[in-house]
């Protein structure tokens, strides 16, 4: 199944943040395929794997030591393409060439090495160990043959003992051609035969270059000219039968090459099994690493799925790439926390614009993507419901593809959403009852969203519009939050504030940008006075929400001081009864 908004929640930008984790082409590849499901077990113990590698990459952050039992790091960047020779080795016949066994050789004494290590700390990561059995230790085979090879991928001498004498044969052929034709330049030296005093090769032939005008001087067979046509490379005819002798040794090079890469494919061969799945584990250790690493990256923890009891709890969730573009700029990322139950599936954001409402209902649906892909979520604390989609209606984008009014295009995407909506979806909607007349969209949003709450989905919306404001503060299920903003700076803080709804600050923001005070005041008398009595009410909730933000901290400084004083009391006490035995003991000894 896929889920209909990974697109637009950024998911494959995500997998793009991802895949730099990860070491090797085909780990990448896995980052890649990557994609959202509700299949519980499998999610489940992909991230009880990936829980195991972030634990395993903090012990290895420590001190490095090759001893027996320690978390040694891995190094997938160091790992060589294989599945494309584990292909090459199914196909009967078929061999590899040097580079591609050479590469194979390099990645299973790793695979070896990497199993090895984790059956090590078996103890302390089961499930990485339990991968590690998929990985074959052939690095008996690996050494039996590397001594054959150079570091190009060629053949050394010590490969076979007949490639040795065929390349001592061949070394001696080409002294031979070379003394030969040595001497036919000291004979045509000094009369104007040769266009240069030197021996080259051409169609490998070694000739010998000779003005074009002089060719009926020399008896031999023309191999080509220069550019110019003023040079032509002449193979003496005297050296004919030595060139010849040398290419047949070149031949019985050339099979010789053959049949060792053959033989070596074939020992190979019997292995390829165990070669496909080393390749595919490694693949899969690489993308369970990567997970890790971005974890470490982004201080992500592994989210769990609630069972029957559904919720949906984030406490100080972060947007993975809002917090990549804000660390290059140096700039700290606001994370937010909230909590949905089967009782109140419905959060309602409210408050002043750039203010945070669509970054929240972003990084909640992402997170939720990223949590069904098995991938850790940045957050300290994270709970989802097992979901069948995540709904999304953010941003015009759907209808400007449809060459469609903006609102036109938000009601057309809604309706759909309203098609496909279960019980078991996250549903967002961004500026619900947007680009049209605010009464109308008010209703609208109101009726919109209702269903979706009657529906039994999860849902997060934001509005600035009043009769959505009151549908938040008195519909049982539905929670009220703001975006904070400062009234002392009339600066939005960012900050997620669950209990009542937010201004829309739009005459704040005004006052701040120094509106002429005609302007503002004109603004004032014609707002409606229900709008006008209903934001003092909103400015009562916030002072009272704020005043309960202050009490709830004094009384977490005064617990805090209880325990302290508590905890002295108790240490006074251990301490003077220890003094009692001690002073016991003395009078027992003197006794």
């Amino acid at each position: 199944m896929s889920f209909s908004s990974s697109g637009l929640l950024q998911f494959p930008e995500l997998k793009d943040l991802l895949g730099k984790y990860a070491g090797s082409a085909a780990g990448r590849a896995l980052v890649e395929e990557l994609e959202p499901h509700r299949d519980r077990a499998r999610l489940e113990s992909d991230l009880a794997e990936a829980g195991e590698a972030i634990g395993y990459l903090r012990e290895t952050s420590g001190a490095q030591e090759a001893k027996a039992g320690a978390a040694i790091r891995l190094r997938f960047d160091q790992l060589r393409d294989i599945e494309t020779p584990a292909r090459i080795l199914r196909v009967e016949g078929a061999s590899l060439d040097g580079r591609e066994i050479l590469d194979l050789f390099h990645t299973l004494a790793l695979a070896g090495e990497y199993r090895g290590i984790l059956l090590g700390v078996a103890e302390r990561f089961p499930l990485l160990a339990r991968r590690a059995t998929k990985l074959a230790d052939l690095r008996g085979l690996a050494r039996q043959y590397s001594r054959s090879f150079l570091p190009d991928g060629s053949l050394s001498d010590d490969a076979s003992v007949a490639l040795r004498r065929i390349r001592r044969d061949i070394e001696r052929q080409q002294r031979s051609i070379q003394e030969s034709l040595e001497r036919f330049l000291r004979v045509h030296r000094d009369d104007g035969t040769l266009q240069e005093d030197f021996v080259t090769i051409r169609e490998d032939r070694y000739v010998v270059p000779i003005v074009a005008g002089q060719k009926g001087r020399v008896d031999g067979v023309i191999h080509g000219s220069s550019g110019t046509g003023r040079t032509l490379f002449v193979e003496p005819f005297e050296t004919i039968a030595l060139n010849n002798q040398l290419v047949r040794l070149r031949e019985d090079e050339l099979r010789e090459i053959e049949r060792i890469l053959a033989e070596i494919t074939n020992a190979l061969r019997e292995h390829s099994p165990e070669i496909s799945a080393t390749a595919e584990a490694l693949a899969e250790f690489d993308l369970v690493f990567a997970k890790a690493g971005f974890a470490r990256e982004y201080n992500a923890i592994v989210p769990r799925f609630s069972g029957a009891d559904r919720k949906l709890v984030l406490r100080d969730a972060r947007h993975p790439l809002l917090e990549t573009v804000l660390r290059k700029q140096r700039r700290p990322i606001i994370p937010i926390s909230f909590e949905l139950t089967e009782e109140r599936r419905c959060l309602l954001i409210s408050g002043p614009n750039t203010g945070g409402k669509t970054v929240t209902m972003k990084t909640t649906g992402l997170l939720a993507l990223m949590a069904h892909a098995a991938i850790p979520v940045p957050c300290a604390e994270a709970e989802f419901p097992l979901l069948d989609d995540v709904l999304a209606d953010i941003g015009d984008a759907q209808s400007i593809a449809e060459s469609l009014s903006s609102f036109s295009g938000h009601l057309l995407h809604v309706k759909q959403m309203l098609e496909q909506v279960t019980p078991e979806s996250l549903v967002l909607l961004d500026e619900l009852g947007r680009a049209t007349d605010p009464e109308e969209g008010g209703a609208l949003g109101v009726a919109i969203l209702d269903e979706f709450r009657k529906s039994g989905a999860f849902c997060l919306a934001s509005t600035h519009l009043l009769p959505l404001k009151l549908y938040g503060a008195r519909t049982p299920g539905v929670l009220n939050a703001s975006m904070g903003f400062d009234e002392s700076t009339l600066q939005p803080t960012y900050e997620l504030r669950l209990g009542a709804p937010g201004k829309s600050a739009g005459l704040d923001i005004a006052t701040r940008l120094e509106m002429p005070a005609p302007v503002l005041a004109h603004a004032r008398a014609v707002m409606p006075k229900l709008q006008a009595d209903f934001q003092e009410l909103l400015s009562e909730l916030h002072r009272q929400v704020a005043e309960n933000e202050r009490l709830g901290k004094e009384m977490a400084e005064a617990r805090a001081s209880l325990e302290r004083k508590q905890a002295e009391i108790e240490r006074d006490a251990i301490r003077k009864e220890a003094a009692r035995q001690r002073e016991w003991t003395a009078r027992s000894d003197e006794i």
